[in-house]
Formats: C-alpha cells, structure tokens, sequence
C-alpha cells in the first residue's frame, strides 16, 4: 500500500510541459525579435561608427577647410547665383561639375537617394546651398554598394545621391568648390568629405542658411525630376564665364533674372590624386 501510494504521488507531480513550451516559444520569439533587430539597425550601427571615425574632419575657426587634409581632393573657385532656364545646359569644365552657373530651381537635397540621373544643372544648384551630392556610375557600382552610399544619404540633410552615367570613376563626391573621385563606396574618406564640407559654415558654399527642401511641381518634383542628359553639350551650350540667363528664376525665389560674374575656375589638387 505504502509503494502504491508513493506511485500516486509521483504521478500526480508530472512534468509541466505546457510551461516549459510556453518559455520556450518566448525565448524563441525575443531571440527573434532581438537577431531581426540587430540585422535591421546594422547598416545605422554602422554608419555611426564611421561618421564618428571621421568628426576629426568637423570643420573650426583654426581649420576652416579641413577638406584640404584629405588626399584626392580637387578643388575649384566659382560664383554663384548665376542662373540658366530649365531649357539651357552648361557647358561644364568638370564631370560631374562642381560649381558654374545652374538652373534656378534645385534639386531636393534634404536625404534624397534618386533612383535615376538627374539633369546636372539642377545638381549643381544644391551645392550652391552647402550640400553633398553623391554620384556614381551605375554600370560600375551596384547592390550592396549603393546601400553603402545611401545609408550617408538617407536621413540625413543637406545631402542627396545619384546616378552619374559615364562617370570615369565608380563614385564622385561634390561640394562647392570641392570634389573627390573613389573607386569603393567604404572608403573612409567619403565620411571625412562629408564631414568636413557638409553646410561648413566657413564660406566654403556661397549661401549659407539657404534651403534643400523639394520646391513641388512645376519647380523641381522630386518624384519626377527632369532626366540627365548624357550628349555632349551643343554650341548653345552657356560657357562657365557666363553671367545669367534673362527670365531665369532668382534665388530662393526672388524675382527673374541673375547677375554675377562668375571667377575663372582654376582647379588645384590639395594632395596627389590617387592616394
């Protein structure tokens, strides 16, 4: 009776498998959710890492260009506030260019990744305003490389991307006055350009506090910018000495018409290319 009775007990005290399931579901779905995370965030984690590798390029009264420390670096004087109408091309001294005369309107520069070229002179403006424009040649760099170069992109301000068709090199980076030409989208010195020519506010880019945000349709439509044109520019193309196009749109939309004249561009490496 005594055995029969320890066999009862030892049957009513099973054990709980409902619960142990149940812990494991959970320890399941958090290791789940805690992986999917950690995968998602992986590319900002990232991105993180390398714009602090590169705040020593932050720009300061007693380095006001540290750009100038980065080799590679190109650099141009040019005017701005010279206009062209939606209709006129320009006939560049650099591809892409990186200062000269631009359409009125600019292009959406607040984080925008163009999934398609964009007409250049619109481009241009955006420089005019403090911004970055990334470009790159879309039959050299693909997949996981763009993903690196929008993730400098998006979220971000006074910054924009895009494809440059023909681009001699896989990526090109420009600000006003300043341009950097790569061959692979994690090189370090993409994050010390941006960081040190992104809205500096040392007279680098001609107007300081000037916007990036999308002007709309009939301006510049973000969703449906005019299309890059890769032909070489013809005869009537505007030379870079030129002084504005009558009727083009003003600045931040002031009336019709430009003026200014434009500086000789006089191109000068701050360090030997290629290094």
């Amino acid at each position: 009776m005594k055995a029969a009775r320890g066999k009862s007990v030892v049957s009513k005290k099973g054990t709980p498998w409902g619960t142990i399931v149940g812990v494991v579901v959970v320890v399941a779905l958090l290791a789940s959710v805690v992986t999917y995370y950690m995968v998602k965030s992986a590319p900002q984690r990232d991105q993180k890492s390398r714009e602090e590798a590169a705040s020593s390029f932050a720009p300061t009264a007693s380095d006001p260009d540290p750009s100038k420390k980065i080799p590679g670096v190109i650099t141009a004087t040019y005017t701005g506030s010279v206009h062209v109408l939606p209709t006129e091309r320009v006939a560049y001294d650099h591809s892409p260019p990186f200062g000269g005369p631009h359409d009125g309107n600019w292009a959406a520069c607040n984080g925008v990744v163009y999934p398609t070229a964009v007409r250049t002179e619109n481009m241009v403006h955006t420089l005019e305003h403090g911004a970055i424009w990334i470009a790159y040649n879309p039959d050299l760099v693909k997949g996981d490389q763009v993903d690196l170069l929008a993730a400098r992109v998006k979220g971000k301000t006074y910054i924009s991307m895009s494809p440059y068709p023909g681009l001699d090199k896989p990526i090109s980076l420009q600000s006003w006055g300043h341009q950097l030409k790569l061959d692979k989208a994690d090189d370090p010195r993409i994050d010390e350009f941006i960081a040190a020519l992104r809205t500096n506010p040392n007279g680098v880019y001609p107007e300081i506090g000037a916007s990036c945000d999308a002007l709309g349709p009939g301006q510049f439509d973000p969703s449906n910018p005019p299309p890059f044109d890769p032909s070489k520019p013809g005869p009537d193309a505007k030379p870079m000495n030129y002084q504005g196009s009558s009727g083009a749109v003003g600045e931040q939309g002031a009336m019709p018409g430009t003026s200014g004249q434009p500086g000789a561009p006089v191109t000068s490496p701050s360090a030997p290319a290629g290094q």
